[in-house]
């Protein structure tokens, strides 16, 4: 890997021709990727993939001119210094922000290299021309801009909105909130159940940890291994499966936490039996909150379908537990 400062001016030349080419590429594939959600966010992406293809044809241009039409086998990587990007555009289904945070990364490394190259180059019209990439480069935020505020009317952004809702919900509500009914509700059983039939806190609670812990486990690989995102749209099967379990965990952790109440306290059972209880309450209902708001579940249907089937599951536990 050779340093910036090694580089003749040939290889300078060559490095942003091959990035130029390269970032166009990717502005391409950002458009193909928000084509279908993000119609008119695509437009924004293809109109700076367009100005990267100028760029590249002024440099080569120039180039040709002074060197000929062979490029030398180099390119940024092959150079110290530039920051090593991890290659998100490989990913499908990336959120909206993720890809601009990505776009304006990309811009800002673009000018740093032309600035420096610039200051480097001996000749007065490559030195020329690399100044004036390093403030186009500059000046593509504002371009990015002037095109979303010509392109994204409101009717279109809040169009963008929705869908942007729409893509939360199905990548981190959804999994989140199955995991969180899941742990909530089916450690209910194992739990109370434990609690009954030993009446001994800690006992109790090393059940709820392993119950809590095993279910997220199973449910984040369920989740991850179900569905890769590529034709639902959901997003990345891994992000979805910790959503998933962790959510599971925690919801199996938050009645299971109150049984660390010390068994050497007076009435430390019915102590720690009474918090647990209000925990599945507030636990239920928050679930039936969720459903609510994220799912489009009517309020009371929620509550019914959740703190019905959470009651149930809970008096088979004690039912089990006290025989």
């Amino acid at each position: 890997m050779k340093k910036f400062a090694d580089l003749t001016e040939r290889e300078v030349l060559a490095v942003a021709i091959s990035a130029e080419e390269e970032d166009s590429r990717i502005y391409m594939s950002f458009a193909e990727d928000l084509a279908e959600r993000y119609p008119e966010s695509a437009k924004v992406f293809e109109e700076m993939a367009e100005e990267e293809k100028d760029h590249r044809h002024r440099l080569l241009e120039i180039y040709e001119k002074r060197f000929g039409q062979h490029l030398p086998p180099i390119r940024r990587d092959n150079v110290k210094g530039f920051l090593r990007r991890r290659p998100i555009w490989l990913t499908k289904n990336l959120s909206l922000d993720a890809i601009r945070k990505e776009a304006a990364t990309m811009e800002f490394e673009a000018e740093r290299f032309y600035i420096r190259a610039a200051e480097q180059t001996q000749d007065v019209g490559v030195r020329r021309l690399l100044a004036d990439l390093a403030e186009a480069e500059k000046g593509h935020e504002h371009v990015a801009a002037k095109l979303t505020d010509e392109i994204l009317t409101p009717n279109v952004r809040a169009e963008e909105e929705k869908t942007r809702r729409r893509v939360f919900v199905l990548q981190y509500v959804q999994p989140g909130l199955a995991g969180l009914m899941d742990g909530s509700v089916s450690t209910l059983a194992p739990l109370f159940a434990a609690a009954f039939a030993t009446h001994h806190n800690w006992q109790t609670f090393l059940v709820g940890l392993a119950a809590s812990i095993g279910a997220g486990i199973s449910m984040g690989f369920a989740e991850a291994l179900s569905d890769d995102g590529s034709l639902t749209g959901r997003g990345s099967p891994w992000l979805r499966g910790a959503a998933s379990g962790v959510m599971t965990a925690l919801g199996g952790l938050g009645h299971t936490m109150p049984y660390l109440v010390p068994d050497s306290w007076a009435n430390a059972f019915w102590i720690a039996t009474a918090i647990a209880g209000v925990v599945v309450f507030f636990e239920l209902w928050a679930i039936a909150y969720i459903r609510a708001r994220y799912m489009d579940t009517p309020f009371l249907h929620a509550v019914f379908q959740i703190v019905l089937g959470g009651v149930i599951v809970l008096g088979v536990g004690i039912l089990i537990g006290a025989s």
